[in-house]
């Protein structure tokens, strides 16, 4: 199985520019967790429900104004997969580094996300206990 055949699409993203309050917004309209940030068609990050809650909580020690933007918490470097990639070599590496998805790049392009969800689903399928 690969991860074309496990990952999300279309996938929802956020500009580097949109307030921490705009993510939150989208997250909760969306029931996600992940949020690919794109500038100009170009994958430049990413943000978590965890970023934002620790950027946002009082015991963070600079908690950011309410006109604070995706840009200044966000992930930069991102780990990604490819489309052809082997569903096992995505769960690997997601727990490798510790990480709940992998953008899913064709070359320079956005075309999917694959959550932990998304391989625990693949993984019920395949054993039949779907």
């Amino acid at each position: 199985m690969l991860v074309q055949d496990v990952m999300q699409r279309p996938v929802q993203t956020i500009a580097p520019d949109a307030t921490l309050a705009a993510a939150y917004r989208l997250m909760q309209e969306r029931a996600i967790r992940h949020l690919p940030v794109v500038e100009e068609g170009r994958l430049v990050g990413i943000v978590t429900d965890r970023d934002l809650r620790l950027a946002t909580s009082a015991l963070h020690p600079h908690p950011f104004p309410p006109d604070a933007r995706v840009a200044s918490v966000m992930q930069r470097r991102v780990v990604t997969a490819a489309p052809l990639d082997p569903v096992e070599e995505a769960a690997r590496l997601m727990r490798m580094r510790r990480i709940g998805c992998l953008p899913v790049l064709d070359g320079d392009e956005l075309v999917g996300i694959v959550t932990v969800t998304d391989l625990l689903e693949a993984l019920l399928r395949l054993s039949g206990a779907d």
